[in-house]
């Protein structure tokens, strides 16, 4: 794993939210993204050599509205740059580490490639692995 690409952050409001964060990294957003397959609005902010991703559910069925109707909002995930996403999930899977849905990357924001691994095998911690799309 090469560095933090981001953490991600679930929100309610990605307006308010985007306004808040603004204030607080004194910078505003550079991104928002949907992501239809998450059903999610995306907004990023560039915080040193690392982001932070706020995201938020277009339906009510989404991982992040779940996530948030039972944690409410906050910390969501950390996602980690891979230079070959395929060869991590291997490496990842053979340690017991266990992705989720169907264990096969896919796109999401920011021209990524990515994968979760559950937070059951990870303390509590959602993770990402993402590789940029070339």
């Amino acid at each position: 794993m090469n560095k933090i690409d981001h953490i991600g952050i679930a929100v309610k409001d990605l307006e308010k939210s985007n306004e808040l964060f603004a204030k607080l990294l004194g910078t505003p957003h550079y991104k928002i993204e949907e992501v239809e397959s998450e059903k999610v609005k995306t907004s990023f902010f560039k915080t040193g050599a690392s982001k932070i991703e706020l995201v938020e559910a277009r339906n009510p069925e989404s991982a992040i509205a779940m996530f948030i109707e039972k944690r409410g909002e906050g910390m969501h995930h950390i996602a980690f740059e891979v230079d070959d996403i395929e060869k991590e999930i291997e490496r990842l899977k053979a340690e017991g580490f266990v992705p989720t849905g169907s264990g096969k990357p896919f796109c999401g924001a920011d021209n990524k490639l990515v994968i979760f691994f559950h937070p059951k095998t990870t303390n509590g911690v959602l993770i990402e692995l993402c590789q940029e799309i070339k």
